[in-house]
């Protein structure tokens, strides 16, 4: 696995296209007005927020690159973060509710087509801009050592003015890292959401290095099935080209991505070190996407070489099997030639064997005589006969 690039800082903190600029800041929700109480027998009640924390796998609220709270629940997050205008909201969430993901699009304001690509998962990679929000799909993938297979997850980012909201289907990638990792860079984290967008693509990006160096620790062993002759080499190479097919889904739309994404950067003046380490990761990116595609060339010729190497094995089977059944049939025809030939005696014999009183030559002097001349006479016509035909 390549060594991690360093992380980037910056000193101009509150450019970005994300930065607490004031157009973007949330303000804070005034108080309600002062309402008498209600009587007991009153049947409306006031609706509750959202209280989930099943799928809720951390949020925090950062001001200047440091966390300022942790809030157990969805709604604990949005009445700190309107008391906090000038913070930002890192909301993960795991498989989120329905409830969940419709709370929090009537907080943020978020998109209803993003909302429902996020609900129903299995999106191909995407760079979508709804107003000031940005929807990113991402494609993870990591290598399973014991049953030497490529798991793959999916990872939805809300990108906002003072939120970021990461919604994970599948086990990678892993985000914990991702927020360790900004929690202790503050000068990047001051950057505001567009940071934690690149934290999250670079490891995303990051992730599929060993995906890489496994696919082709597998390729190499394949070659060496293929030529050994293993009977389920084929099933591999299919599986694994499966796999790269959907490593090819995962990575060839990230590159168009990460360009688009560098150029919003560009337009909006975006901290110049931070655009520098984007374009560091669109690089890993392309070298990434150019591997998968050798990967999925290699296993196709891999593949065709399999199958030359299965027709020759085949040939050469039906070629011994048919050698086999040329000497199986020269060894039927010299059985069959001495059986014919030794019949003939057989039949002299048997017809002067039978106990008639009245047959010729029984009584002949020379009926001995003529009966071996005719046995000696018929057997050595038939192995003339036998002979010229190559039966003998």
């Amino acid at each position: 696995m390549p060594q991690r690039r360093a992380r980037p800082t910056s000193k101009n903190a509150g450019n970005g296209r994300f930065g607490r600029r004031s157009g973007w800041l949330r303000t804070p929700a005034p108080p309600p007005p002062s309402a008498p109480t209600p009587p007991e027998s009153a049947t409306d009640t006031p609706p509750s927020e959202p209280s989930d924390t099943g799928s809720v796998v951390q949020a925090a609220l950062y001001r200047d690159g440091v966390r300022v709270s942790a809030p157990d629940t969805l709604a604990d997050t949005f009445r700190e973060l309107r008391e906090q205008p000038s913070g930002m909201a890192w909301i993960g969430l795991a498989r989120p509710t329905e409830r969940e993901l419709l709370s929090l699009a009537e907080e943020f304001d978020l998109h209803p087509l993003a909302v429902e690509d996020a609900m129903e998962a299995h999106q191909r990679p995407k760079l979508e801009r709804y107003g000031e929000t940005l929807f990113v799909v991402l494609s993870a993938a990591r290598y399973l050592d014991t049953p030497e297979e490529v798991d793959f997850g999916e990872l939805h980012v809300f990108v906002g003015p003072d939120f970021v909201i990461t919604v994970r289907h599948g086990a990678a990638p892993d985000l914990s890292a991702v927020r360790q990792r900004m929690e202790e860079s503050p000068e990047l984290l001051k950057l505001g959401p567009e940071a934690v967008l690149y934290a999250i693509l670079d490891a995303v990006v990051d992730g599929y290095a060993p995906v890489v160096a496994g696919v082709q620790t597998d390729i190499d062993e394949i070659e060496t099935e293929v030529f050994r002759g293993d009977p389920e080499v084929s099933r591999r190479i299919y599986e694994l080209s499966r796999e790269m097919v959907e490593f090819q889904r995962a990575t060839r739309p990230l590159v168009g991505m990460l360009h688009s994404l560098m150029a919003g950067f560009a337009k909006y003046r975006t901290d110049e070190e931070l655009q520098r380490y984007l374009r560091d990761v669109a690089d890993h990116v392309t070298h990434t996407s150019e591997q998968v595609d050798g990967f999925r060339q290699a296993l196709t010729d891999i593949l065709t070489v399999n199958a030359t190497l299965v027709t020759q094995q085949q040939n050469a089977e039906m070629r011994a099997l048919a050698e086999a059944g040329f000497e199986q049939n020269e060894e039927i025809k010299k059985i069959s030639s001495w059986a014919a030939i030794l019949f003939a005696p057989t039949l002299v014999g048997t017809i002067y064997g039978m106990n008639f009183r009245r047959m010729p030559e029984l009584h002949w002097v020379l009926g001995y005589p003529f009966a071996i001349l005719l046995m000696a006479v018929v057997c050595t016509s038939l192995y003339v006969i036998f002979k010229r035909k190559d039966w003998l």
